[in-house]
C-alpha cells in the first residue's frame, strides 16, 4: 500500500516529464535509428543521426518562429541552414576529439553536479529526482552511462574552448575609435532654397526635350511584359448572386449562431480573492470608507489589473452565489465578498451590459449571402468532374464556358494587375508559369471557385509613344528640371558663402542646429542631409539637393567630440568592447575548430544526411 501511495504522490512529476524531456537539447532524438547511426565523423568522434536531426529541427523551429512560416527543407537549404548546422556539429566533434587527444577531462564529482543541477531532473518539491532522471533518459533512448559520458565530453569541450578564447580581446583603441566616431556631434547652419529664389518661373519643355527625356528614362514609363490570357471561370460570387434565397438554410445559420445573436445580461468585472471571508469583508469596508482603493489592494498583492480582469461575465459563467452578487448591481460598484473557486473574493463591476438580441431580419442579408456562397461552392465542386472531362476531351475554353455556364474572359496580365480574378494567388502563380500550348487544367481558387487558363501570347515590355504618356512624362520632366535648377541655385549660393558673404546678404533664412548626432534627424530635412553633414569637416559649406520643391545650403560650424564622461560615449564603449571581444573570440574559436577538424580528418555521409532530412522534413 505504501508503494502505491508513493506512485500516486508523484503523479504531477510524471505528467510533466513529457515536457521536461524537451529541455534535454543535445541528448538524442528517437526514430532515427536503423543501421546508420552517424552522419559525420571527425577523427574518432561521430556526429550521430539523432544529434543532426535535433539540431536541424531546433534551427528550423527558431527560424519558423522568427518568420512566422513553417519552413520546408528547400527553404532551409536556400538559407544555407543545413550547412550551418552541420558545421556547428563538426566543430563540436573536432573540439571533443582535440580534448581527448590533449587529455582534458573532468571527474565524476563535476558530472554528478551537472546532472543534479539540470532542471529536467528536478522534482515538484525541488531538488534532484532519481525517478525523473531514469524516466527522461529512458524516453530519450539513452543509458545513464551514455548520458553521463556526454556530460563529461561537453565539460571537457568547455574547458578547451575557454582555454582557446579566454584571452581574446580586440586590438587596443578599436572600440574607442568607433565609439568616438559614433558619438561625435555637429553644429550646423541650414538654409532652404525654394522655388521663389529661382531667376525665372516654371519652364515649358519642347517636344524634343520631352522625347529625349522619355528615351532617357525609358524604365520609368515602359509598359511591363504582359501575358494575354483567356480564362473560363466558375466564379463563386457570380453563381451565388444568381441562386434563389434558401430561407431554410438562412434560419439554420441563424440558430447555429444563437450565442452571437442572443447575448444575455453581462458585467465587466475584476476579481480579487482573499484568504478568508473576514479579510475580504475588511478590504471592502476599507474601500468604501475611502481608506484604500481596489487598485491599491491589487497592487499590494504584486498583481496588475490585467491579472484580475475577468472580462465579460454572464450569469451562466459563474456559480449561483456569484451571479446573485454580480447582477444585484445596477451599475459599477463592489460585489461580495462571495465564495468562488479561489476562495472568498471581491468583484469590482465596471459596467453592466444589458441583454441584447439581434433579430433574424437584421442579419438576414448577410446570412443569405453566406448560404448562397455555400451552395455555389457545392455546385462548383459537383461540376468539377464534368469540367475535367470536357477539357480532357479537347473542348476549348470557349466551348467549356458555353456548355457549363462559366464566365469567359480575357486579361492582359502582369504582376501589377490584381483586380478581380487576378487578385487570387492561385491565379497569379498559374498565370506567371503559363506557357503557350499548355493544356488547360482547372485551378482551384481560395474561395472554392475554379478557373482554366490559356496563354494566347506575350507582349514584351515596350516604351509607349510620347502621345500616350505625355502628361506623365511632362510632370516628371518638370519635377526633375525644378530639382536640378534648385540644386544649381544652391550651389551658386554656397560658392558665395565660401567667398565670405553672409546668409542674410544672400536672401537666405538660416537656422542653427546644435548637437546633431550621427544617427539623428535634421528637422524638416531628409536623412541624406545628415549623412552629408557627417562626411564634411568644420568650416565646409555644402549645397545639397532635396526634393522637387527645395534644396539646401549648409555650413558646418563645429565638430564636437564626445567628452570622456559623456553618458552616450560610456555606453557605446561598453557595448563595442563587449561586441568586439565576442567577435574576436568567435573568429578565434572558428579558426581553431576548423584547424582541429582538418588535422583530425573528417567525413560527411551525404546519404545519411539526406535520409535524416527526408524523415524529419519530408525532403527528397
Amino acid at each position: 500500500m505504501a508503494e502505491r501511495k508513493k506512485g500516486k504522490g508523484n503523479a504531477i512529476v510524471w505528467a510533466l516529464l513529457g515536457l521536461l524531456i524537451l529541455s534535454l537539447g543535445g541528448f538524442g532524438i528517437g526514430g532515427f535509428g536503423g543501421s546508420v547511426r552517424s552522419v559525420a565523423s571527425v577523427g574518432d568522434e561521430e556526429v550521430s543521426t539523432a544529434d543532426y536531426a535535433r539540431a536541424l529541427s531546433q534551427e528550423r523551429a527558431r527560424l519558423s518562429q522568427a518568420t512566422g512560416q513553417d519552413l520546408s527543407l528547400e527553404q532551409l537549404r536556400l538559407f544555407g541552414l543545413d550547412r550551418q548546422v552541420m558545421d556547428r556539429l563538426l566543430a563540436a566533434a573536432a573540439l571533443s576529439h582535440e580534448a581527448g587527444a590533449a587529455g582534458v577531462s573532468v571527474g565524476d564529482a563535476e558530472v554528478a553536479r551537472r546532472v543534479r543541477a539540470s532542471p529536467a531532473f528536478q522534482g515538484v518539491a525541488g531538488g534532484f529526482d532519481r525517478e525523473a532522471y531514469a524516466f527522461v533518459l529512458e524516453r530519450s533512448d539513452l543509458s545513464e552511462a551514455d548520458f553521463e559520458a556526454r556530460i563529461r565530453d561537453e565539460a571537457a569541450q568547455e574547458i578547451l574552448q575557454a582555454a582557446v578564447v579566454g584571452g581574446a580581446d580586440a586590438p587596443p583603441g578599436y572600440a574607442e575609435a568607433i565609439a568616438a566616431w559614433v558619438t561625435e556631434r555637429r553644429d550646423v547652419t541650414v538654409a532652404e532654397v525654394g522655388q521663389a529664389m529661382l531667376d525665372a518661373g516654371a519652364v515649358a519643355p519642347t517636344e524634343a526635350e520631352l522625347a529625349a527625356y522619355l528615351e532617357g528614362n525609358a524604365a520609368r514609363f515602359e509598359t511591363p511584359e504582359r501575358r494575354r490570357i483567356t480564362y473560363a471561370w466558375a466564379d463563386v460570387d457570380a453563381i451565388a448572386a444568381a441562386l434563389p434565397a434558401d430561407e431554410a438554410r438562412v434560419a439554420a445559420l441563424y440558430e447555429a449562431r444563437a450565442d452571437d445573436y442572443r447575448l444575455p445580461a453581462r458585467v465587466l468585472a475584476e476579481r480579487l480573492a482573499f484568504a478568508d471571508a473576514e479579510a475580504a469583508a475588511e478590504a471592502r469596508a476599507a474601500v468604501e470608507a475611502g481608506e484604500t482603493t481596489f487598485e491599491a489592494l491589487v497592487e499590494d498583492r504584486g498583481l496588475s489589473l490585467a491579472d484580475v480582469d475577468q472580462g465579460e461575465i454572464a450569469a451562466a459563467d459563474v456559480s449561483p452565489a456569484e451571479a446573485e452578487a454580480l447582477f444585484a448591481l445596477d451599475g459599477p460598484g463592489l460585489a461580495g465578498p462571495v465564495e468562488t473557486p479561489l476562495g472568498p473574493a471581491l468583484f469590482r463591476v465596471n459596467a453592466v451590459l444589458d441583454a441584447r438580441e439581434t433579430p433574424l431580419e437584421a442579419v438576414r442579408d448577410e446570412l443569405a449571402r453566406e448560404a448562397a456562397t455555400e451552395a455555389a461552392v457545392a455546385q462548383v465542386r459537383a461540376g468539377r468532374e464534368a469540367m475535367d472531362d470536357a477539357l480532357a476531351g479537347g473542348a476549348t475554353l470557349e466551348e467549356l464556358a458555353e456548355e457549363q455556364g462559366l464566365t469567359l474572359g480575357t486579361l492582359a496580365w502582369d504582376p501589377s494587375v490584381s483586380e478581380g480574378l487576378a487578385g487570387y494567388e492561385a491565379f497569379r502563380a498559374a498565370a506567371a508559369a503559363l506557357e503557350e500550348g499548355d493544356f488547360p487544367e482547372p485551378i482551384e481558387l481560395a474561395d472554392g471557385g475554379l478557373v482554366a487558363l490559356r496563354l494566347d501570347g506575350i507582349d514584351p515590355a515596350a516604351l509607349p509613344p510620347l502621345e500616350e504618356v505625355r502628361v506623365e512624362v511632362e510632370a516628371a520632366w518638370q519635377a526633375d528640371s525644378l530639382r536640378d535648377r534648385l540644386a544649381a541655385r544652391a550651389a551658386a549660393l554656397a560658392e558665395r558663402l565660401r567667398a565670405g558673404e553672409a546668409f542674410a546678404d544672400l536672401g537666405l533664412a538660416p537656422r542653427a542646429v546644435t548637437g546633431l548626432a550621427r544617427d539623428g534627424d535634421l528637422p524638416d530635412g531628409p536623412r541624406d542631409l545628415v549623412d552629408a553633414i557627417f562626411e564634411a569637416e568644420a568650416g565646409d559649406v555644402l549645397a545639397e539637393a532635396g526634393d522637387s520643391s527645395r534644396a539646401y545650403v549648409i555650413r558646418v560650424d563645429a565638430v564636437t567630440p564626445a567628452a570622456a564622461e559623456d553618458a552616450d560615449l560610456v555606453e557605446a564603449l561598453e557595448q563595442l568592447r563587449a561586441q568586439a571581444r565576442a567577435e574576436v573570440a568567435q573568429d578565434l574559436f572558428a579558426a581553431f575548430a576548423a584547424a582541429a577538424r582538418e588535422d583530425a580528418g573528417y567525413a560527411v555521409d551525404a546519404a545519411a544526411v539526406q535520409a535524416v532530412e527526408a524523415q524529419l522534413l519530408g525532403g527528397p
